[in-house]
């Protein structure tokens, strides 16, 4: 009788970081979805466009200050927004306060968007929060 042909696991392909850096989720957003401090406020900055490109609203509420943190985003009951990519720009930091200049894509009922924004960024007990921003 020939011996049993082993069929070999299909190449796991790591998911590529919806944040645009060159890691997989895992290893980059996804390990401050699942807990980790943001090193930065730009880190911050791509974990929470990640979050909303994976409708994660508690994240994302969660990593916004809670001076201007609103009760609620309502992502599931919004017109669907399809993410198409993120673009940083600037990075300022000054001991606990911080900016981040960015350009993400997306598309929402077939119209193709860009949402400019300069954002603010506060740190408190080592953690950094999203405060606000302007966008142009």
């Amino acid at each position: 009788m020939p011996a049993a042909k082993r069929s070999r696991p299909a190449s796991v392909i790591p998911q590529p970081c919806p944040c645009g850096l060159p890691l997989a989720y895992a290893y980059c957003c996804g390990r401050l979805h699942a807990g980790s401090p943001a090193a930065d406020a730009e880190s911050l900055m791509r974990s929470r466009y990640s979050a909303y490109v994976l409708g994660l609203e508690d994240y994302l509420l969660a990593t916004w200050h809670a001076s201007t943190r609103p009760a609620a985003l309502n992502l599931g009951t919004e017109m669907p927004t399809k993410w198409l990519g993120l673009d940083v720009k600037t990075h300022a930091a000054s001991g606990n306060t911080a900016s981040v200049e960015f350009v993400a894509r997306f598309r929402v009922g077939g119209s193709a968007q860009r949402l400019h924004e300069i954002s603010r960024f506060l740190r408190e007990d080592g953690r950094w929060f999203y405060v606000d921003g302007v966008t142009s």
